[in-house]
């Protein structure tokens, strides 16, 4: 759920445009509709939208309607287009609604909607800034069907055009997230930093600036911007979303909690809002609100999506079969675009989970090699969704309960670090004497929890893993060992190996050794890579003469 987090730019950075109508009345009721959009009160907003139509059914007033259902955070794209296709109606020529259209077979994956969309602004002789921006803001909303480039243009064009009166401060916002797109941070916060002083409400600006340092992992600068955010405007649901993101990302789980607790005071109750909510509560590891919310709104949703999500809560509590089940109906119904590499992993891991318990041994068999296959997948993508490779330690039977750690021996100072390490869960000096300090009286469950929340907090250090192996294997877990070890190989950096070439030997020696009876083939390749790193090794030589003959 890495995009929930942080990354997914469409569901906290962009704004709307200000349209100025004569009438005043008409004008306040759309900057209260823009408004709810930008504050994750979607509810309100089609409310907001649906009196407008109501009370004159034009051809804007139906794409206003339209677009709050593509910028909510799971699209409705038959929602949206069936408002278009309104607003079309009542005005053929609009290019508004056209726009909207071509948004949605992009938000679809067909790419083909970018040369749709030049046409349209090309149509439209790029007078009106509205129509560019809106332009600009489709070419933005989608992480991975998109062209920033293109929409760093027409809102360059549609500042110009607004320059005139005064350029809205959510042209600049959204000029931001293109950039952001691009991957060049420094003009994204230029144009974050343009709209500071344009916007009527800063904790906008603020969040936004705070996910931009998120996404760069400048993580103080991002809790500093999103804390004004908060001190600007309270009331912002947006802030407490992107706090609670920081908050995960550093484990704080309780406080990570009453930022979603905020969160849901200050958005509404739209049903894809509370999906939203339950999504972030899962990311939390806090599986029992995710399932109440979820529970809650399922029948209210129509997006498949729902299945994705009721997939991993089911996961999360062991449930292969039912997890297999609804993950199945998400792949049935979703577009193609929307399954993901994590999606694959998720179905790995679940297959993993339904081999631990299958008597068959060719299905065992079939079942273990798709999850070897589809977490390959989601790990050759980099996704960041799940931990995968610890994941699969935990369906092996890797994971240390804290009753079992608790179980095991202490002394004095387990103790006293035991409470620096509450009072700071990020303190690394403290995890690693305590993780030490378990395998000297031999608590391997306690080492291995340390170790595991070791990793987490300094995910690319690469002793971490192999210390985990060696409490594994010490706790005569053999797959998870195997699984730590290898995490650990693939973690030291390569101009680290000749200063590790010992500690690598052995950990090939150990993947190889716990390998030789299930994997000949992966033993041979492993215990050459041993002897080619220490040659010396005589348990390595040993095992090569033994599976070698």
């Amino acid at each position: 759920m890495k995009d929930i987090m942080i990354m997914n730019v469409k569901k906290i950075a962009f704004g709307a445009a200000v349209v100025f109508f004569s009438n005043f009345t008409i004008a306040q009721t759309l900057q209260d509709g823009i408004n709810s959009i930008d504050s994750d009160k979607f509810a309100q907003a089609k409310n907001n939208f649906t009196q407008m139509i109501a009370k004159e059914p034009k051809a804007e007033n139906y794409f206003y309607l339209g677009n709050t259902y593509l910028r909510q955070s799971e699209p409705d794209f038959a929602q949206a287009t069936e408002s278009f296709n309104k607003g079309l109606a009542a005005d053929s020529k609009s290019y508004l609604n056209k726009l909207g259209l071509a948004t949605v077979k992009l938000g679809k994956g067909d790419k083909s909607a970018i040369a749709e969309i030049q046409k349209i602004v090309t149509d439209s002789r790029e007078k009106d800034a509205e129509v560019l921006f809106r332009a600009a803001e489709a070419l933005t909303l989608f992480e991975k069907n998109n062209s920033p480039d293109l929409a760093i243009q027409f809102l360059n064009k549609a500042i110009e055009r607004a320059a005139k009166k005064e350029v809205p401060a959510n042209y600049y916002y959204t000029l931001g997230d293109a950039y952001r797109l691009k991957r060049i941070p420094g003009d994204a916060m230029s144009a974050y930093d343009k709209a500071l002083p344009l916007a009527k409400n800063k904790a906008s600006v603020y969040t936004r600036i705070g996910t931009l340092w998120m996404a760069a992992q400048q993580w103080q600068q991002a809790k500093t911007s999103i804390e004004k955010a908060i001190a600007t405007d309270a009331t912002y649901a947006p802030a407490y979303k992107a706090l609670a993101a920081y908050n995960i990302k550093y484990q704080e789980n309780a406080k990570a909690t009453q930022d979603l607790i905020n969160y849901t005071k200050y958005a509404d109750e739209d049903p894809y809002t509370q999906l939203e909510i339950a999504k972030l509560y899962f990311t939390n590891e806090d599986y029992a609100n995710s399932k109440m919310i979820l529970d809650k709104i399922f029948d209210k949703v129509n997006d498949p999506i729902k299945f994705k999500l009721r997939a991993y809560v089911n996961y999360a509590d062991g449930q292969y079969a039912e997890a297999k089940q609804n993950m199945d109906t998400f792949v049935s119904q979703a577009e193609k675009s929307r399954v993901q590499p994590a999606d694959q992993g998720l179905q790995g891991l679940i297959a993993a989970g339904l081999a631990k318990t299958e008597t068959d041994a060719a299905k065992k068999a079939a079942l273990t090699a798709e999850s070897q296959q589809k977490v390959a997948i989601a790990k050759a993508a980099k996704d960041e969704t799940m931990k995968w490779d610890m994941e699969l330690v935990k369906i092996s039977g890797g994971g240390a309960s804290q009753s079992s750690v608790d179980a095991g021996p202490t002394n004095p100072q387990i103790e006293a670090l035991k409470k620096q390490v509450a009072a700071n869960a990020q303190d690394s000096d403290a995890l690693y004497k305590l993780a030490t300090a378990y395998q000297d009286v031999k608590n391997w469950n306690g080492a291995i929890l340390t170790w595991q929340k070791m990793s987490a907090i300094l995910p690319d250090w690469a002793p971490a893993y192999y210390s985990l192996g060696y409490a594994y294997q010490q706790a005569t877990n053999n797959d998870a060992a195997k699984i730590a070890y290898e995490k650990y190989i693939a973690t030291v950096k390569p101009a680290e190996v000749d200063a590790n070439k010992q500690t690598l030997a052995y950990a090939y020696f150990a993947v190889a050794y716990l390998s030789k009876d299930s994997d000949a083939a992966k033993a041979k390749d492993y215990v050459a890579k041993s002897l080619q790193l220490d040659p010396t090794y005589q348990d390595a030589v040993k095992l090569n003469t033994e599976i070698n003959k």
